[in-house]
């Protein structure tokens, strides 16, 4: 398909910059059978029936956008590292600016301004290669637990950039932008559908008879990415690694046996479970890495209802709302929603998505 089909005009006053207070107080447009439903998150235990299952992505975001300084034969460029994903206890791959200013060999030092006076705090790495893919590979000076405390000191939240290009972030977003439910460290950006939940809703869908389980997928900084081949076949997703345990898998295909609906809170859960479901619809152990890219014709196994944000234009996220749910039903949605004011993107309002039959 053309990636133009996937195109819509967002005015920029419907992006939000901060989310709702409180969080379950979002509206929620539900797409079904009967057509388009105006409600807010708090209906959830309403929308839901007893047996079904609520699978949230628990990862937690890290502080994950550096800057510093690029230091070679005494020259001093000003950089900037969105880490994409841990390779080992002492790498991470990363999308820098500018990228085209760094070669292998490079040392960077983070945590310091332009003039590189200021030492304290300082994080030190090697660039070990760059990628066609534009991920520069960065081996830190530090390793494990400490490398991990360095990059919480010295990292801020990297916020989506149609949020970033409008105002900084501040301490606010610490909290904001992670879910109640948030264990993993990893993530470099939020799993948003997840940033809906309050205590007080998860405590009121289990009181409905709706289970709750919690899968991890650690999103990448290539979630940003706008996309940029004019054929959707032509474009290549970024891996973020993924784990589905043992006993979430047993639980869900229990649930599924039972009549029950798998729920995935978010786009990152619904592509987590898929990847770990076979050809039957069976839900396997996971513990992988996952590439997998959903566009309409897409055959889905084990998602059957999706609660997900307002997506960009042309992403790959409205693809895979438009493989769920239709492209048509979804551009009539999206219509729905910009001309009603709901708010789109990360702490925006939210949509409840019941799958087209296949």
């Amino acid at each position: 398909m053309r990636t133009a089909d996937f195109d819509f005009h967002l005015p920029e006053e419907r992006i939000a910059l901060r989310p709702t207070e409180p969080r379950d107080a979002a509206r929620l447009l539900v797409v079904d059978e009967r057509g388009l439903q105006d409600r807010v998150v708090r209906d959830l235990p309403d929308l839901l029936q007893p047996g079904d299952a609520l699978v949230f992505n628990d990862t937690r975001v890290i502080p994950a956008r550096l800057s510093g300084v690029r230091e070679r034969d005494g020259s001093v460029v000003a950089v900037e590292a969105t880490l994409h994903q841990r390779e080992r206890e002492d790498r991470w791959s990363a999308f820098m600016k500018p990228g085209k200013r760094l070669k292998p060999g490079d040392r960077v030092r983070f945590g310091v301004d332009g003039d590189a006076a200021c030492l304290q705090g300082r994080l030190d790495a090697e660039v070990l290669s760059k990628g066609d893919d534009g991920l520069v590979a960065l081996r830190f000076d530090l390793s494990g637990p400490a490398l991990d405390d360095a990059i919480r000191d010295i990292g801020v939240m990297p916020l989506p950039p149609y949020i970033a290009a409008k105002r900084a972030e501040d301490d606010r977003d610490r909290a904001d932008y992670q879910t109640v439910f948030a264990r993993h460290d990893g993530s470099v950006a939020a799993p948003t559908a997840g940033l809906h939940f309050t205590p007080e809703l998860l405590e009121r869908l289990r009181a409905r008879g709706v289970t709750t389980h919690a899968v991890t997928l650690h999103v990448g900084a290539g979630t940003f990415l706008p996309v940029k081949a004019e054929d959707t076949a032509e474009h290549r997703m970024h891996a973020e690694w993924g784990t589905v345990p043992t006993e979430v898998a047993e639980a869900l295909n229990a649930v599924r046996a039972r009549g029950g609906r798998i729920v995935c809170v978010g786009t990152t859960s619904l592509r987590l479970l898929e990847s770990a479901a076979d050809e039957d619809g069976a839900i396997r152990p996971f513990h992988a890495a996952t590439d997998i890219f959903i566009t309409p014709g897409y055959r889905f196994r084990a998602a059957d209802v999706l609660m997900t944000n307002f997506h960009l234009p042309r992403s790959t996220l409205f693809m895979l709302v438009s493989a769920f749910r239709g492209l048509e039903t979804m551009k009539a949605a999206y219509a729905h929603a910009i001309d009603g004011g709901y708010r789109f993107y990360s702490y925006g309002d939210a949509s409840l998505l019941f799958r087209t039959p296949q």
